[in-house]
């Protein structure tokens, strides 16, 4: 294949501004990644595994860094803003499976944004004192949501500068659980041994209950595949993409085996599974002087974070599709004075309430989340492999031999049924892709019916001609 590849891919010509240095975007995936997945899923990770709580998290760490070097690999490569969509576009070159991708990203926003609602209204009821019952639940929930789309509204200046403030705020939270375990440890206080007695997964044996357990455990360490859509606005990305991403990554992942030994040790695994607030549980064990609301307010602070990323990450990609006309054009309508897609907030909050509502669920949500991105991991690692064929000129990151293979084989492995994972799941992601495949149908029709086609050959232009 020609090389296509210019110089301006290395670093050079976009419409975006470059402001994004090592800080900036190491800040960005540490704030991406870190959130809902271990302040509200630690409980439910024990439940399956017992007090090797930690060894989940540590598999679905693993799983990540290997799909993370074929990320790597591409966005060193093609250093664009599209992420998943414009690696398999590049690969395989087939319109409908690209919407399929993009719109199992977008998807996986919606499920996350949903999950960390639900866990926002469930820490708020615990931490108040005021619990809220299941329709208390709902309701707090569904204005969560609804606060997030006025955010999303308003701008993505509002947006950054809340995600800034709420990563130190939930970056804080973890340690202070840390801490508390420190604490615990000199004073003898806590059974640390909890966090290595293998027996605990009984009669089931050790493997698949890690695997189930890693199903869980892998929604915590997703967030690190948004990163790839700031290329366009990181200075010299195919050089700091490498360290940041990685060393992103690996401070996560310490943190939050950390976390998790400190939560096994100070709660017992039956009484931490118990309910959706499994950190505050630590806290209450193992500082109980600490103001309880207060930490409450952390964990709503990390929730909220969680939220918002993702809310704006799925109505920009919605948009984007409605520019390329792969979906209805209202999709691409903006609002005049605050240039933030509305239609594509407001369908998308839509979505996510809906999920509320009727799914409800932390676990559900949350392994929805998983079970979209892994599928999407596992084309992206197979996209690695296409694509080696197509030589770029400048240099860029090459994932290590084997691991884009060994990164399709697991991300496959986790997204099928023998992991134990919930049906529902299926049930959920299959319902989000159905009424992207309606509104793609529709888009379809509709440019058939008026003889129309995207811009320059792009999008679905192949089946209106």
């Amino acid at each position: 294949m020609a090389d296509e590849t210019s110089s301006a891919e290395a670093g050079g010509k976009t419409k975006l501004k470059r402001v994004m240095g090592p800080g900036l975007l190491l800040l960005f995936i540490v704030g991406d990644v870190l959130g809902t997945g271990i302040y509200a899923l630690t409980g439910k990770v024990a439940d399956e595994v017992g007090g090797i709580v930690w060894l989940p998290f540590l598999v679905a760490f693993v799983l990540a860094a290997v799909t993370a070097c074929s990320y790597l690999e591409l966005v060193t490569k093609y250093p664009r803003a599209a992420g998943a969509a414009l690696y398999t576009h590049k690969a395989f070159g087939i319109h409908f499976v690209t919407f399929l991708v993009a719109f199992a990203v977008m998807s996986s926003g919606i499920t996350s944004a949903a999950t960390a609602s639900r866990a926002f209204a469930e820490n708020f009821g615990e931490s108040t004192g005021m619990g809220t019952g299941a329709f208390g639940v709902t309701a707090v929930s569904l204005t969560f949501i609804a606060l997030i789309a006025a955010v999303n509204v308003r701008g993505v200046g509002e947006s950054v500068k809340m995600n800034v403030a709420f990563t130190c705020v939930e970056l804080t939270g973890l340690v202070i659980i840390i801490l508390i375990g420190a604490w615990a440890l000199a004073g003898g206080q806590g059974d640390f041994g909890r966090a290595f007695d293998f027996s605990q997964a009984g009669d089931k044996g050790l493997f698949w209950p890690v695997i189930a357990a890693t199903t869980l455990a892998f929604f915590a360490m997703v967030g690190f595949e948004d990163s790839v859509n700031m290329a366009e606005e990181s200075k010299n990305p195919s050089r700091i993409f490498p360290k940041v991403l990685l060393g992103g990554l690996l401070i996560t992942g310490v943190i939050y085996l950390l976390v998790s030994i400190t939560a096994i040790a100070l709660v017992d695994a039956e009484k931490l599974s118990e309910g959706a607030t499994p950190l505050l549980k630590v806290v209450e064990a193992g500082a109980p002087w600490f103001p309880i609301s207060v930490f409450g307010v952390i964990t709503m602070c990390a929730v909220a974070n969680s939220a918002l990323i993702n809310m704006l990450m799925a109505s920009r990609l919605l948009y984007g599709m409605a520019e390329e006309r792969v979906l209805p054009k209202a999709f691409g309508v903006v609002l005049s004075g605050r240039q933030t897609p509305w239609i594509a907030i407001l369908f998308t909050t839509a979505l996510a309430a809906g999920l509320v509502t009727f799914v409800g669920a932390v676990p559900a949500l949350g392994g929805t989340t998983a079970l979209l991105l892994l599928a999407v991991f596992a084309v992206v690692n197979v996209a690695v492999l296409v694509l080696r064929k197509d030589s770029v000129d400048h240099d860029h990151f090459t994932a290590p031999a084997g691991l884009p293979y060994a990164g399709a084989a697991s991300c496959a492995f986790f997204v099928g049924p023998w992991t134990g994972r919930d049906p529902v799941q299926y049930l959920i992601a299959g319902i989000l892709i159905a009424i992207g495949m309606v509104l793609w149908t529709g888009t379809v029709f509709y440019m058939k019916s008026n003889k129309t086609a995207p811009p320059g050959g792009d999008g679905m232009s192949d089946l209106v001609q």
